[in-house]
């Protein structure tokens, strides 16, 4: 195969996890999880296009996005992936690419795992390389366990190390989000660290899912959602980072319906009811000044996708 000229751009969502469950630490080092994925309104755009070497630039529009943590070498999530699909269809073109980033940094929504999938996708279209969306998951999974959902969308029932996917059977037209943004970022690595410290000589069962989650999704109903929000790591990320646990207080008095660490932290994710209820509880929090920043967002939304087609060039 050979490239081909042109120019794609390519969009994939944030995510937070309404529930994570997290099992103890295995002889490898990772841990067994039960999560349920959410895809939120907060997005990393990707434009790719034709060169001679894998490259990539980071800029960001948004107050409090550190594009400085984030690396322009080899180590980029980004620029794996579109290595990682060369290798494997034996094709050698280059691409270079800028990501526009809006998704925190280091604050538990999958930021460089979106990035990872919107590359995936912009050089399978650039390069005509015709693999598949189940392909291109496989392919992700080998980069991080939160690549498959950039590449799924949606609200998705994850096992594995969480790279083990299944849609969720949800209903109702969307879910309302107040995402409090953190000064600080928080190592993934550390906060499991902290987690399995935390719980040492404690019988940590099995990660599972609980029936009352499934079934609140299955009701689209967020007044039966908000208290099953649930996160096995947010007990670490407020060890680490106290501040986190006025943010959440806070929230709670300012009427949102349940609240979660995302990930491991630090960003605080806010369900609430409608819109209006949105724009009070962040007037709320940068008011109480626990919080600089706050992004309103809607979720399910779908996977990384393109948002422009390839232009061919003459």
């Amino acid at each position: 195969m050979s490239s081909q000229g042109g120019r794609v751009v390519v969009r994939a969502p944030a995510k937070i996890n309404l529930s994570l469950a997290v099992g103890p630490p295995r002889p490898d080092g990772y841990h067994d999880l039960a999560t349920v994925f959410h895809a939120v309104s907060l997005f990393d755009d990707l434009e790719a296009e034709p060169d001679d070497d894998i490259t990539v630039e980071v800029a960001t529009p948004s107050a409090g996005v550190r594009v400085h943590q984030v690396p322009v070498d080899s180590s980029n999530l980004a620029v794996r992936a579109a290595t990682l699909l060369a290798d494997h269809c034996g094709v050698y073109p280059g691409v270079r690419m800028r990501i526009t980033k809006r998704i925190p940094v280091a604050g538990g929504m999958a930021g460089g795992s979106a990035d990872a999938a919107a590359a995936l996708v912009a050089c399978d279209t650039l390069w005509r390389t015709g693999l598949s969306r189940d392909e291109l998951r496989d392919l992700g999974a080998q980069l991080g366990s939160d690549v498959p959902f950039a590449l799924l969308g949606g609200t998705a029932l994850g096992t594995g190390r969480g790279e083990q996917l299944t849609p969720a059977l949800a209903r109702g037209s969307g879910y309302h989000w107040v995402l409090a943004l953190s000064d600080h970022t928080l190592s993934t690595p550390e906060v499991y660290a902290e987690c399995d410290r935390l719980r040492e000589g404690r019988n940590v069962p099995d990660p599972a899912v609980s029936d009352a989650m499934m079934q609140a999704l299955r009701s689209g109903d967020p007044e039966k959602l908000g208290p099953l929000l649930h996160n096995d790591l947010q007990n670490a990320a407020v060890s680490l980072l106290p501040e986190l646990d006025r943010v959440l207080e806070v929230g709670r008095d300012f009427g949102a319906l349940g609240s979660v660490v995302s990930g491991s932290g630090p960003t605080v994710a806010f369900l609430v009811r409608d819109n209006e209820a949105a724009l009070d509880l962040s007037v709320a929090l940068t008011a109480s000044g626990v919080v600089d920043t706050t992004v309103r967002a809607s979720g399910p939304v779908p996977a990384a996708r393109l948002v422009e087609p390839m232009v061919l060039e003459h």
